[in-house]
């Protein structure tokens, strides 16, 4: 039974190993495509965070630029030549989502500094988004 078991089990991450990074790749590009087509189409929910937090830029051309910029790394990610470019601009666009933080925690918290808003939430999510930043830029000179 456990040669068995142990069978099932090379076999799950073998499967994994195989097709994981591609999936991570895409689905990070996924998200960027959407979450920015939603800011350039007026209809994100984020809009009036980000507005709050870059209280110094205009919001009307602020958060439509911000969301054309989410979906220029969404595209980077899906063409295997512009990852490199897709994940320096998702860098940069990464440190600007943890602004309000600093900026409107009463916003971001319910107690500091660790009972979170959805607002809250929402940013530190975040912190996913970059760990998979992180190993599809781990698997750059893979070969395919």
């Amino acid at each position: 039974m456990r040669g068995r078991l142990n069978k099932i089990d090379k076999a799950i991450t073998f499967w994994l190993k195989e097709h994981g990074y591609i999936f991570l790749r895409y689905s990070l590009a996924v998200i960027f495509i959407w979450f920015g087509a939603l800011k350039t189409f007026g209809i994100s929910p984020a809009a009036d965070l980000v507005s709050n937090t870059v209280y110094f830029f205009d919001p009307a051309w602020f958060v439509s630029i911000l969301g054309i910029w989410e979906v220029l790394i969404g595209i980077c990610l899906l063409y295997r030549p512009l990852i490199r470019a897709g994940l320096f601009l998702m860098g940069l666009q990464m440190v600007g989502t943890f602004l309000p933080l600093i900026i409107l925690p009463g916003v971001i918290f319910t107690q500091f500094p660790y009972g979170l808003t959805l607002e809250g939430q929402y940013i530190i999510k975040n912190l996913i988004l970059i760990g998979a930043g992180m190993i599809v830029g781990s698997h750059i000179r893979d070969p395919y």
